[in-house]
C-alpha cells in the first residue's frame, strides 16, 4: 500500500471505488490490484467511431498517499502507439500534472491537477486524449510524426489508422479472457450514473458527446509533454 497512506486519502478512495462500482461510468471499469486501495487497474474501452472502437485498453493507476492533494500516475500495460503516451505506457497529460510553477511548462494552471479532480475527470480526459492527441509537445516522437501526416492527409496516410487498428484487434482476446463485452455502439457506451447525486451534473452528457463535437483532423494541444529518453527502455507490457 501507498507509504504512509493518510486516513483523507484512505477514505476519499474508498468513496470513489464504491460510487463507481455501484453506479458504473461510461467509458470503463475498474477494480484493486491485489486488494491495494492505492492502485487500480482500470480497463478502457475504446469509443465508437473512432479508431479505437471496439478496443479494451488496460492500465493501471496509482494514488499517492496525499491524493486528492496531489495527482495519481496512470500507466498503460496494454501496447499503445500515440502520441502521448510513452513507450513504457506512462500517459502524459495535463490532468495529471501537479499545480506547480514552472517557467518552461505551457501548461495553464487550470488545466492541472487540483483537488477537485478525481478517478471519472481522469479517465475522460484519458479517453478523450485517444481520439485527439496533442502533437505539439509529445511523449512518443514517432507516434506524433506519423499522426500528423494522418491528419494532414486527411485520413489517407493510413500508416498510424492501421496500427491502431492491429492494437484494437490485439486487445479482444484480453475481453474474451476477462469476460467482459466491449461496447460498440453510443447506446451501449453511453452508460449513465442513475440516481447519483455525487455525479448528477458531471454525466448529463456522455464523453462521447464531447469528442462528436470535436472535427477528428484537429489537434488537441492542452498538455506539455516532453520526449522523456527514460520512459522508453521497456515497452508496454501485454496484457
Amino acid at each position: 500500500m501507498a507509504k504512509t497512506a493518510n486516513s483523507a486519502a484512505t477514505r476519499a478512495l474508498q468513496q470513489e471505488l464504491k460510487s463507481i462500482q455501484k453506479e458504473p461510468l461510461e467509458g470503463f471499469t475498474v477494480s484493486l490490484v491485489n486488494d491495494n486501495l492505492f492502485e487500480w487497474e482500470v480497463a478502457i474501452f475504446g469509443p465508437p467511431n473512432t479508431l479505437y472502437q471496439g478496443g479494451y485498453f488496460k492500465s493501471h493507476i496509482k494514488f499517492p498517499s496525499d491524493y486528492p492533494y496531489s495527482p495519481p500516475s496512470v500507466r498503460f500495460a496494454t501496447k499503445m502507439w500515440h502520441p502521448n503516451i510513452y513507450e513504457n505506457g506512462d500517459v502524459c497529460i495535463s490532468i495529471l500534472h501537479p499545480p506547480v510553477d514552472d517557467p518552461t511548462n505551457t501548461e495553464l494552471p487550470s488545466e492541472k491537477w487540483n483537488p477537485a479532480q478525481n478517478v471519472r475527470t481522469v479517465m475522460m480526459s484519458i479517453i478523450s486524449l485517444l481520439n485527439e492527441p496533442n502533437t505539439f509537445s509529445p511523449a512518443n516522437v514517432d507516434a506524433s510524426v506519423m499522426y500528423r501526416r494522418y491528419i494532414e492527409s486527411k485520413g489517407a496516410d493510413k500508416e498510424y489508422e492501421n496500427i491502431i487498428r492491429k492494437q484494437v484487434l490485439a486487445t479482444r482476446p484480453d475481453a474474451e479472457k476477462d469476460g467482459v463485452y466491449v461496447p460498440q455502439t453510443l447506446e451501449e457506451y453511453c452508460v449513465k450514473a442513475s440516481g447519483s447525486k455525487e455525479y448528477d451534473n458531471a454525466n448529463d452528457d456522455c464523453i462521447m458527446d464531447d469528442l462528436d463535437d470535436l472535427d477528428p483532423y484537429e489537434n488537441n494541444d492542452d498538455s506539455d509533454c516532453n520526449y522523456d529518453e527514460s520512459n522508453t527502455d521497456s515497452g508496454n507490457e501485454e496484457s
